[in-house]
């Protein structure tokens, strides 16, 4: 879908298609018959926006064949769908039964990083419509925390000035830009917008910048606006936006609580939790004023429940991307608050240049009850984030 600000500048909104199983090609092309189509049919639309996740397999096959590619693109503009952006953070295998912290492989000081996220920057410049101005590729945060020695960060940081080298090419080559945005994550070496702007200050700014992710920003306890100011001063771009919220346990010690968490503590995706304290006075002080909270976490969310983590201080927020517009299992809730704020900041604030926009809720097939609707429950979530990007000003063409 495309909205529009009051000067008629365009903000693509979409999902993100690696909530979907799929290694090859054929996969792939299956998707947007048996989900994307029907999730464009269910919102009443013209047009869909999908960012692709794109195995390594893939990706290779695409910049082989050209025909291929050629195939792929017909097949989204047949099936009413149109490709902005990218998910280059998983490389492959994201829907095998234990995932957790191999997503972070390769990392970024590991050449296959490089080359990978060079070939989908090339993938997205072919697909790209014709009047869409540029690109977003979303990739992890550098790496892992761990093992992280300054050789290391030496290399990932001499790779980053090789993906801007290689961007200039694709876009002197094809005529399109394409800007890569890393996603800071919990766990992770660039895990909040302090340490993004820490890592990756004096990037090329019409080529790198962050792709922000407003479950990991909750899960940290960063205020939005904040937030947001931090990366603008800094003169990182916030590249794309993943609407997501995390789930909040307001009070961890409840006996409830913790059995609706431990139903979220499933053996796939890595679930970080992390506590701060709240603060007393939190109505009567700005945000500046409050300064930031003392967050303090654990990687998973079963090491949270067998006593890593302090039920006392404040309430739990966890890894766990909750649909847009549902609520989850009482007493738990979600940060859809915080997300609201992220979209505020996006369409009025410092960062009001970001005009990719993705509902990324990977989740769904380890909830507790996963859907039997799986197209009505992204489109519900996609309705949900519309109707609050309309309700901030911005104008729905195709309503």
């Amino acid at each position: 879908m495309r909205l529009r600000h009051p000067d008629g500048t365009a903000v693509h909104l979409g999902y993100c298609s690696n909530v979907h199983q799929a290694e090859d090609l054929d996969g792939v092309l299956a998707q947007l018959a048996d989900h994307a189509e029907p999730v464009r049919e269910r919102l009443g639309v013209d047009r869909l926006g999908i960012g692709l996740w794109l195995a390594r397999d893939v990706v290779t096959r695409l910049t082989s064949e050209p025909g291929d590619l050629q195939r792929l693109k017909d097949e989204l503009h047949a099936r009413g769908l149109e490709t902005v952006t990218l998910n280059a953070f998983p490389y492959a295998g994201f829907h095998r039964e234990v995932v957790k912290k191999d997503v972070y492989l390769p990392d970024w000081a590991d050449e296959a990083r490089l080359g990978h996220t060079l070939d989908c920057a090339r993938v997205l410049a072919a697909l790209l419509p014709d009047d869409a101005e540029r690109g977003s590729v979303s990739t992890l945060p550098l790496a892992w925390r761990t093992p992280w020695p300054p050789d290391r960060a030496d290399t990932a940081r001499r790779a980053l000035d090789r993906l801007a080298a290689g961007l200039t090419t694709i876009e002197s080559d094809t005529g399109r830009r394409v800007r890569v945005g890393f996603e800071p994550e919990p766990g992770c070496v660039v895990e909040t917008t302090v340490q993004a702007v820490r890592e990756l200050r004096g990037l090329d700014p019409e080529l790198l910048g962050v792709c922000l992710d407003a479950c990991h920003l909750a899960v940290q306890f960063e205020e939005p606006g904040s937030a947001l100011r931090r990366l603008a001063e800094a003169g990182l771009p916030v590249v794309k936006l993943q609407a997501s919220c995390a789930v909040e346990a307001a009070a961890p010690a409840d006996p409830t609580a913790r059995a609706a968490l431990r139903r979220l503590a499933e053996p796939r995706f890595l679930h970080q939790t992390r506590t701060a304290a709240r603060w007393p006075d939190r109505e009567k002080h700005t945000a500046a004023e409050q300064g930031d909270p003392e967050v303090r976490g654990v990687d998973d969310l079963p090491d949270a429940l067998d006593g890593g983590l302090p039920t006392d201080i404040g309430p739990w927020r966890v890894h766990f991307h909750a649909p847009l517009h549902a609520d989850p299992e009482p007493p738990l809730r979600t940060t859809a608050d915080q997300l609201g704020q992220v979209l505020a900041g996006l369409v009025g604030g410092p960062s009001a240049d970001c005009d990719h926009i993705e509902v990324e809720t990977y989740t769904w097939s380890v909830l507790p009850e996963p859907p039997t609707d799986l197209p009505g429950g992204i489109a519900a979530e996609l309705a949900w984030a519309r109707d609050r990007l309309t309700g901030l000003g911005l104008r729905d063409d195709q309503r």
